[in-house]
């Protein structure tokens, strides 16, 4: 929940443009004190306190009316920088026309929450982004209203200017944008009705969109510095592994080599954060001139690896997890009713069980981060979800005071969690303080692929308990993973079944994993509604309407008070995708799966179209409802829907992540498969819920039950239930 926020004169920095009159504004994220921003954009005559609370964002306004916005948040493709800068010209009444955008560098005196992750950018940022907007346009009208000398009630706003009516006077924002720089900051401001809204809601390109498509350096591989080396490294080949002994000799002396060296990500003594996920914190790293260059002299390096007496050399295996789910050791998560008794009396039991091997992340930009390490300074220039967390391992790491590190966020080529997680930063800066000179690290797909950071591989077990006449009366979930369970215990159907019971299980490993978009839900959701559309199945009724039943009963008479989930939404947008998909119309050689999920905030349902070519299925349509509330930007919110919903598709059906002795069996696309572009669905049809609801996330929610809706249409076309992804080998089988 948005906290409310009090933007006063401590709280909401104004200050002249240095050059040519204007203003700038500061606004507030979630109302933290701490210290104030640079002094020298504050004017002379402004008395600047010694605290304020910490800011999130600039709005300036020039002269010619020219308004810039900072975006602060990392842009990993999920579009804020877009969005969050369109709630606050809203507000403002901007001429969006007339708006640049800038990417903030991390600024842990001004910002908060300056993070990629979660789908929460928006849902936090939407209340104050609006109220600055609001209260930057109050204090332009109050400006105009003392230039004029007429009463403020008789001025309106839109599109950068100012009008009163009365007297034909048109004032653009530029002319009175000093005056406002000494206006009083309104305690309160009446934010408008959603109703009035001119920029959010209306479809607006991504404001990177034409740098983009001209090839502008954006990226963090693009970064090209005077003086810049290159470097790449080298880890163990197997977890559990570490270096034994390093023969460099014949990489230094190969051409444009300076350096080979040894590095620790992980030096004694030092207190990791949870983003410091790093399964190889001693590595050996190949500094030079260019990438080929540096590629070529790895090659020649001669390491000896040795088993770490201190770590197992196993992966975990599926078995590991069947062992885990059958020992009765887990941890009762929650119990409602008598579930044992239930299905004691249960005229009818389905009992299944689904698994998902590990994933990588595989962004389509290589991992990469710029470091230019000096004695007692640092500056980090990369693609990273969480620069504050990255800022505090380096002073952690290199013994380097926050204030002397700067750390500046390029536009990332994907992030999926991936980014999350800034040991390639950390390495980089290792590396450039080693070097003693500015150094670009760049991994090679197979770098990353090997190195870890996956999602976990995951195994549930779902068993229910039907009456004669079909009515769901026992539920029980069993879910284990390597290294822990993905079952969300208070989610659906908790609330909706008299007996229900959740055990989590977990399995240790030396593998490194971390959060893959949607993290947990990404698998629990496709088990869930999968096994759900088999009990509807097993008790003789239609799909949706067995499940709206379970969401009237959770919504008429819960079980249980901790349920996470609104059950009229959770309802609302499968009748929606019922009503849009035409649900129950038969279309010959054309087969049917629905799914709907809670995740993020957000609810989703999807219908899945299959047609048999060739005896393999052809995606020919998916429907989506979906409810995350007011949407921003409904363009940039139907590619955020699709982008989810054929990746849940692709890695469904395709990948896979295995091991043998430790050693990960699938390091390019070579093997590790993702979906093409012929296999992704033909049509993807997108229809959001208009209920005026605060936005809530949406980066996420639309990739979790996609799996699931493939599930069963693929069901419905073969007549074979899927258990075990990836689907595809299933799928050749029957082909």
């Amino acid at each position: 929940m948005t906290k409310n926020i009090d933007n006063n004169r401590r709280s909401f920095l104004k200050v002249t443009a240095a050059a040519g009159g204007g203003m700038m504004i500061g606004f507030n994220f979630l109302g933290c004190e701490a210290k104030p921003r640079i002094a020298e954009f504050v004017a002379p005559n402004l008395e600047v306190p010694s605290k304020w609370n910490t800011l999130n964002g600039f709005l300036k306004i020039g002269e010619n009316g020219v308004v810039t916005i900072m975006s602060p948040n990392p842009e990993i493709g999920q579009n804020v920088k877009t969005s969050m800068p369109m709630i606050v010209a809203e507000e403002l009444d901007a001429d969006w026309d007339r708006v640049i955008v800038e990417q903030a560098d991390l600024d842990t005196d001004n910002f908060v929450r300056q993070i990629a992750g979660g789908s929460q950018s928006i849902r936090f940022g939407w209340k104050s982004l609006r109220e600055t907007g609001a209260k930057a346009r109050h204090m332009l009208l109050t400006a105009a209203s003392e230039q004029l000398a007429v009463p403020m009630e008789e001025l309106t706003t839109n599109k950068g200017k100012i009008y009163h009516k009365a007297s034909d006077t048109v004032l653009d924002y530029g002319e009175v944008a000093t005056a406002a720089a000494s206006i009083e900051v309104p305690k309160d401001i009446a934010l408008k009705d959603p109703k009035e809204f001119n920029i959010i809601g209306k479809s607006t390109k991504n404001v990177d969109g034409f740098n983009i498509a001209q090839g502008k350096p954006l990226f963090g591989l693009d970064i090209m510095e005077d003086g810049m080396k290159i470097a790449m490294i080298e880890h163990p080949p197997a977890f559990g592994m570490k270096i034994k002994s390093l023969d460099d000799s014949a990489a230094k002396v190969m051409a444009g080599i300076s350096d080979v060296i040894r590095i620790n990500v992980e030096p004694q003594g030092w207190n990791p954060q949870w983003s410091d996920v790093n399964a190889y914190p001693e590595l050996v790293a190949v500094v030079g001139e260019s990438t080929w260059q540096v590629m070529k002299a790895k090659k020649a390096l001669k390491i000896e690896w040795e088993q770490d007496s201190d770590l197992e050399s196993s992966a975990g295996h599926v078995a590991t997890m069947e062992e885990a789910l059958s020992s009765g050791k887990g941890e009762v998560a929650r119990t409602d009713g008598d579930p044992d008794a239930a299905f004691a009396d249960a005229a009818q039991v389905i009992e299944k069980t689904y698994t998902a091997p590990f994933l990588a992340h595989n962004t389509m930009e290589p991992m990469n981060f710029y470091a230019n390490v000096t004695d007692d300074k640092a500056e980090l220039v990369g693609p990273i979800q969480t620069p504050q967390f990255l800022e505090g391992t380096i002073e952690g790491v290199l013994g380097i005071p926050k204030e002397n590190i700067t750390i500046k966020m390029t536009r990332m080529g994907g992030g999926f969690g991936r980014r999350l997680y800034g040991h390639f930063g950390t390495e980089a800066a290792l590396i450039s303080k080693a070097v003693s000179a500015p150094v670009k690290l760049v991994y090679s797909r197979e770098d990353d692929m090997t190195q870890g950071t996956y999602r976990p591989a995951y195994m549930v077990t779902y068993k229910a308990g039907l009456d004669d006449d079909g009515n769901l009366t026992a539920f029980q979930i069993k879910g284990a993973g390597i290294p822990g369970s993905p079952v969300f215990a208070n989610r659906y159907p908790a609330g909706a079944v008299d007996n229900y019971t959740v055990e989590n299980y977990q399995v240790a490993t030396n593998i490194s994993t971390g959060a893959w978009r949607a993290p947990r839900s990404n698998f629990i959701a496709t088990a869930e509604q999968s096994f759900l559309d088999e009990v509807a199945e097993a008790a003789g009724k239609d799909p949706i309407d067995f499940r709206i039943a379970l969401f009237e009963r959770a919504q008429n008479n819960p079980v249980g008070a901790d349920n996470d989930y609104d059950a009229e939404r959770y309802a609302g947008v499968l009748k929606l995708v019922k009503e849009k998909s035409g649900w129950g119309t038969d279309t010959p050689g054309v087969y049917r799966g629905v799914s709907a999920y809670y995740c993020h905030n957000s609810y989703v349902a999807q219908v899945l179209d299959v047609a048999l070519e060739d005896g393999l299925p052809k995606l020919k349509k998916v429907y989506c409802a979906v409810d995350c509330g007011i949407v921003v930007n409904p363009e940039g919110a139907i590619n955020q829907i699709e982008g989810g919903i054929v990746d849940g598709i692709g890695h469904a059906m395709y990948s896979t992540l295995s091991f043998e002795d430790g050693v990960p069996q699938q390091s390019n696309f070579d093997k590790y498969r993702l979906i093409r572009h012929a296999e992704a669905p033909e049509v993807i049809e997108v229809h959001f819920v208009d209920n005026g609801i605060d936005p809530t996330g949406l980066g996420e929610p639309s990739l979790p039950p996609i799996g699931a809706a493939l599930a069963n249409a693929l069901y419905k076309a073969t007549g074979t239930r899927m258990y075990r992804q990836p689907y595809v080998d299933q799928v050749k089988l029957l082909g």
